[in-house]
């Protein structure tokens, strides 16, 4: 069931950043947004809330000319958010392309919350997502009453957003059945929807465009069709060039999340944060940070969403069982969880990294124990 947040009489969404447990884009980071609109004077696309640059900076962070500091929401390289925007700004639909944990749908949403202040004009994609879903139900009571008509017209988010000049969403593309990924191909190459059903249509008007994103390395993927992947431009989203980068990663965003939670503060933890993401690094590449022993690679994907996940839960575990302090017993399990997904392989893989990488290196032998401990 979906539930929709409803409106105040001022306009804003009723239980937003405040109670909200993950409050949209535009709510968790209304004052950004609104300081950013009031620094903008550069050329603005029609129906945008900021310009490309302005876009940008919202997405890579920086300090503007009255001191308000906004924070990075992607960290990684500035061209690649630059042809993100500009995509965006031309008629031709963004899909972000990566593996998972890339930050696809984070940024999706961000450059939604960006351009049009609206983040959730969205279509999540699955195996069972219908047709009707990009293009438009039927309310059946009114149907039956009164016959096709548009007052029994359920409007899709995509369908919306063609209407008021916005910006669409549809997370996981490559999940959703190729006839049905097949509906946006009219959407995207002649900006219209028609409605054989009422002998109607409706245009997109300017402001519109879509950010999809997909990933090519899960099971269960439809591939896209030529005639469809030639109305996007693709932007690959890759992993975070070094280790220093995904710690930031995911320093920041453990920090966003426990926040909300109630959770000790990220930095007190850094240690096993760095640990958190050496492990996964090293796993992911099949080789040690100093290049010396070859590793096998377990069967899961490592990714950064996935080391935040893990250090979350450790952050969780030490506020409610611990004394609020990171340790290594408190990301143990969630480490073990995500590297053994396959309960024969990836054990073995498990155990060889343990006693080849972890027992022998120097200041991990809290960790090698507590892993130890886990893994029994």
């Amino acid at each position: 069931m979906t539930v929709h947040t409803e409106t105040t009489g001022s306009g804003e969404r009723a239980g937003a950043a405040g109670e909200a447990i993950r409050p949209h884009a535009e709510d968790a980071f209304a004052g950004e947004l609104k300081a950013l609109a009031a620094a903008d004077d550069r050329p603005r696309p029609e129906r945008w809330r900021l310009s490309p640059w302005a876009v940008a900076t919202y997405l890579l962070g920086g300090t503007l000319p009255d001191g308000t500091v906004v924070t990075p929401k992607y960290v990684g390289p500035r061209r690649i958010v630059e042809v993100a925007v500009t995509t965006l700004a031309t008629d031709r639909a963004l899909l972000l392309l990566g593996v998972p944990g890339t930050a696809k749908t984070w940024v999706s949403e961000h450059l939604a919350a960006a351009v049009s202040g609206d983040s959730t004009l969205l279509v999540q994609g699955t195996a069972g997502t219908p047709e009707e879903a990009i293009r438009y139900g039927w309310n059946y009571a009114q149907l039956l009453a009164h016959g096709p008509s548009r007052a029994a017209l359920v409007p899709s988010p995509v369908m919306r957003a063609m209407a008021d000049g916005m910006t669409a969403r549809v997370e996981e593309l490559t999940r959703i059945p190729a006839d049905v990924q097949d509906t946006l191909i009219t959407v995207l190459s002649e900006k219209t929807l028609p409605i054989p059903e009422l002998g109607q249509e409706v245009q997109a008007v300017r402001g519109f465009n879509l950010v999809a994103t997909a990933n090519d390395r899960d099971r269960g993927v439809n591939e896209l069709s030529s005639a469809l992947r030639r109305r996007f431009n693709t932007v690959v989203l890759p992993l975070p060039a070094t280790p220093e980068a995904e710690v930031e990663i995911v320093s920041r965003r453990v920090d966003q999340i426990g926040r909300s939670l109630d959770l000790p503060a990220a930095p007190e933890g850094i240690d096993e944060i760095r640990r958190v993401v050496t492990v996964f690094r090293e796993l992911r590449d099949g080789v040690t940070t100093d290049g010396r022993t070859k590793l096998k690679s377990p069967s899961g994907t490592l990714s950064t969403a996935e080391a935040i996940s893990v250090v979350t839960g450790g952050l969780a575990l030490a506020a409610h069982f611990g004394d609020g302090v990171l340790r290594p017993g408190d990301v143990a399990a969630g480490i073990l969880g995500a590297v053994v997904r396959d309960p024969a392989a990836d054990a073995v893989v498990w155990q060889e990294y343990l006693e080849a990488v972890v027992r022998e290196r120097d200041g991990w032998k809290d960790f090698y124990r507590a892993c130890r401990e886990v893994s029994a």
